[in-house]
């Protein structure tokens, strides 16, 4: 999955990004975190599951994680992601973030 996407915002992230899949579908991301890690940035996406039975029911987040690569295109232009599919850098990322999720809670309480 990619798409091109603004990520230059460091803000919390809310985000919300629609993501089009090898099969031309659509997936709702909400977009958690966006870090850097080894001179590459990373996004951590959550898919958004909305109540078919129930339009108006506000939507939730699933259990599961993705981790994306922020990429730009060769002409150094417009960025998009490409979902890290190598174990050993997703096993990577994953320590990464969590060490800086861990940290963030810490510093909030």
């Amino acid at each position: 999955m990619k798409k091109v996407l603004d990520l230059d915002n460091n803000d919390a992230r809310t985000d919300l990004v629609t993501l089009i899949d090898d099969e031309g579908l659509e997936h709702e991301f909400a977009v958690i975190d966006i870090f850097p890690f080894k001179e590459k940035r990373y996004a951590i996406l959550v898919p958004v599951i909305h109540d078919a039975e129930n339009q108006a029911a506000e939507p939730e987040l699933a259990d599961d994680a993705y981790i994306f690569r922020i990429e730009q295109d060769e002409a150094g232009g417009e960025e998009f992601l490409v979902e890290v599919e190598d174990e050993t850098e997703w096993i990577e990322a994953a320590q990464e973030w969590e060490k800086r999720s861990t940290a963030i809670e810490d510093d909030e309480e």
